[in-house]
């Protein structure tokens, strides 16, 4: 896990290394324990290491074999690392270090632009090829790793993070119409490539592109299930399914355990993370170092689930930190989530996460979590319909559950200049509903949810909290073979029992029933989903400086009816609409946007 960034010049000019270096210094906190920078004339490599495989020097970055006319920044993991670099050296090459870095750029060496085929695990890169003079850019399959872009004719940067783009200077900071307009309709989510800048996109997730040094480039999307039912897999019944994803399952725990360093494990007492544990405790790790985060209650709203993840931590006896914030802890905590936030991220539980993280780093530097089950075993609410209706009509059962406002809402919402005269979300949710490759109407949203929402929402939040603090967060529910296996998997073992049928079944054989059975929990903020006291004052603070004065994105009129009648802010999926206006004007404020 670390920071990378770097550019690359198509006029014949150097790259800027100053602004490289700017880049890499707003990454610090993603690699608190290395620098390095590179150029090889038309390209600028920038680095920030956090040490978690090869310790040593040897490991350091940007990694370059002279020999192999190589050079690399990579930020991420590859988990089967040493299976690539045993089959690498059977084939014939050396290894200087005991890195996964360096197996990269072999395996790149070796297959050519298929390398990235043999990759397993969670990756954001970029590769020079010095000898056919090509940037080559990637990143992972489930977009865990972030990969920015800020492009001119000229010039192209990129970086793990956003504002170390903005850092680097000169990028088109207005406000891209279209993001607005997503982060509106979809709980604050704006799917790659946009972001809600103008002047930056992010590199869609299972893409590799190929920079050219005269600035042509191409990209090509290597992986992506069908979500169709397989002839092999026509006489698995409710058991058989059952034992495939419990191995599946068990495969992606044990896999993200490498590291020359303890792995530790993000425990909020739900089904996911609990199971997480319970796997890990059945392979023979003992003593686990778990943590769960908690804030004050607010009338009939708990705010912690500590009972839960108490329960699981004695069954499993685990070395358990619970870490309980009250109210005046929150708004402090705001702020600095706020500053830390790659991109706007409106879910109430980014600040939890911010929190927790903070916490763990001072105990272990990587924790496995329990992201992405919902969206890939049908956990949420709104998958349960989705059984009912014809394949065609997926996209009107989606919209009423999932979007915050509709089109004709949101024209009343934004500032004329930022209104649009065709619904751009639905547009693109039709579109993606629409493509082939997935068989019913659950398959095409579970489609959608995986590969479109998820990198954006849950996978970012963990990613840029959990960086912020120089912790890497692992997430075995994202490996790509259980994607795989779970797309392909009929729709009813998926929706049984509530919802994550399949994963309950697995679950039972090693967890208490208590946990299983439980009602369907949320990461518990109440203060931010209530928008409510001090976050309020807050939020009023943002909306009516004089720069969101002047940048007009919202009517006046529509923050003051929010403000007035706060019942009227509750949104899909128990977001809040007058929290996800404040909190982009206080992100725009915090990275300094005009």
């Amino acid at each position: 896990m670390c920071g990378i960034g770097g550019e690359a010049r198509f006029d014949g000019s150097r790259p800027d290394a100053a602004a490289v270096t700017r880049m890499t210094e707003a990454m610090r906190s993603r690699g608190p324990d290395g620098e390095g920078l590179w150029s090889d004339g038309w390209v600028t490599l920038g680095h920030r290491r956090l040490t978690i495989i090869d310790l040593s020097d040897a490991g350091a970055q940007p990694m370059v074999r002279e020999d192999l006319g190589l050079g690399l920044v990579f930020n991420g993991c590859i988990y089967n690392y040493p299976e690539l670099r045993e089959e690498l050296r059977n084939a014939g090459y050396d290894f200087r270090s005991t890195s996964d870095t360096e197996v990269i750029l072999v395996a790149y060496a070796h297959w050519g632009e298929r390398f990235v085929d043999h990759l397993v695990g969670m990756f954001a890169f970029g590769l020079v090829d010095q000898v056919r003079r090509r940037l080559v850019l990637a990143r992972d399959r489930l977009g865990i790793k972030p990969l920015y872009l800020a492009e001119t004719p000229d010039r192209l940067r990129f970086a793990s993070s956003l504002p170390a783009l903005l850092r680097a200077g000169d990028v088109d900071t207005g406000i891209d119409p279209v993001a607005l307009h997503h982060y509106l309709s979809w709980h604050s989510i704006v799917p790659a490539p946009r972001t809600i800048l103008r002047g930056v996109r992010k590199l869609p997730p299972a893409t590799l592109r190929i920079v050219e040094a005269d600035g042509r480039s191409r990209d090509e999307r290597y992986w992506q299930p069908d979500y169709v039912r397989e002839p092999a897999e026509a006489a698995m019944g409710a058991r058989d399914w059952q034992t495939a994803v419990g191995e599946a399952l068990r495969t992606a725990v044990h896999r993200r355990l490498v590291a020359d360093v303890p792995v530790g494990v993000l425990l909020s007492g739900g089904l996911d993370s609990s199971l997480i544990v319970a796997l890990l405790a059945e392979a023979g790790q003992r003593h686990l170092r778990t943590f769960s985060i908690g804030f004050d209650s607010r009338g009939d709203e708990a705010g912690d689930e500590f009972h839960y993840s108490d329960l699981v931590a004695r069954a499993f006896d685990t070395d358990h930190q619970r870490v309980r914030l009250a109210d005046d802890d929150l708004v402090p905590a705001v702020r600095r989530t706020v500053l830390a936030m790659t991109e706007p991220m409106g879910s109430h539980d980014v600040v939890a996460f911010h929190l927790l993280s903070e916490q763990v780093a001072q105990h272990v530097k990587v924790a496995q979590s329990g992201q992405g089950a919902d969206e890939v075993f049908a956990g949420y609410g709104y998958h349960q319909p989705l059984a009912e209706v014809p394949r065609e009509t997926a996209a009107d059962e989606f919209a009423s559950a999932f979007f915050d406002r509709d089109h004709a809402e949101l024209n009343r919402v934004v500032g004329p200049a930022y209104a649009l005269d065709r619904d751009a979300s639905r547009d693109l949710l039709d579109a993606h509903l629409a493509a082939p490759g997935a068989q019913t109407a659950l398959d095409a949203v579970l489609r959608l949810d995986t590969h479109l929402m998820l990198p954006d929402d849950p996978v970012k939040r963990v990613d840029s909290m959990s960086m912020a603090w120089g912790l890497e967060v692992r997430t075995p529910f994202l490996d790509q073979d259980l994607v795989t296996l779970a797309a392909h998997c009929p729709p009813e073992h998926k929706l049984a029992r509530g919802g994550k049928g399949v994963l309950k079944e697995v679950a039972r054989e090693v967890l208490p029933a208590e946990v299983i059975d439980r009602p369907k929990g949320y990461f518990p903020v109440p203060a931010l989903r209530n928008v409510d006291g001090a976050v309020r004052e807050l939020v009023v603070e943002a909306l009516q400086a004089p720069v969101a004065r002047e940048r007009a994105l919202f009517r006046q009129e529509y923050v003051a009816q929010l403000l007035a009648e706060p019942d009227r802010a509750a949104a899909a999926a128990g977001s809040n609409k007058l929290w996800q206006l404040g909190l982009l004007e206080l992100w725009l404020q915090s990275h300094d946007i005009h």
